[in-house]
């Protein structure tokens, strides 16, 4: 089920925040595997928590690295 918390605007459409769109949660993850912080993707602390969830979840089921082997 999808919320109005679910989504929040990045540009002129709006995106889901879900473990299944990968490239969307790409763009918040740095070249290490990190998450990066409020401060620097600008999202509100709910928008946050959910957007940390779903990479997490993403991670668990082997859709996201836990960590980047190729800079090491």
């Amino acid at each position: 089920m999808i919320t109005s918390y679910d989504r929040f605007l990045t540009g002129k459409s709006s995106e889901i925040i879900d473990y299944k769109n990968i490239d969307f949660l790409r763009t918040f993850i740095t070249v290490q595997g990190k998450i990066l912080p409020r401060r620097m993707t600008k999202l509100s602390a709910k928008q946050h928590r959910f957007l940390i969830k779903a990479v997490k979840q993403a991670r668990i089921l082997g859709l996201l690295p836990f960590i980047n082997k190729e800079n090491l």
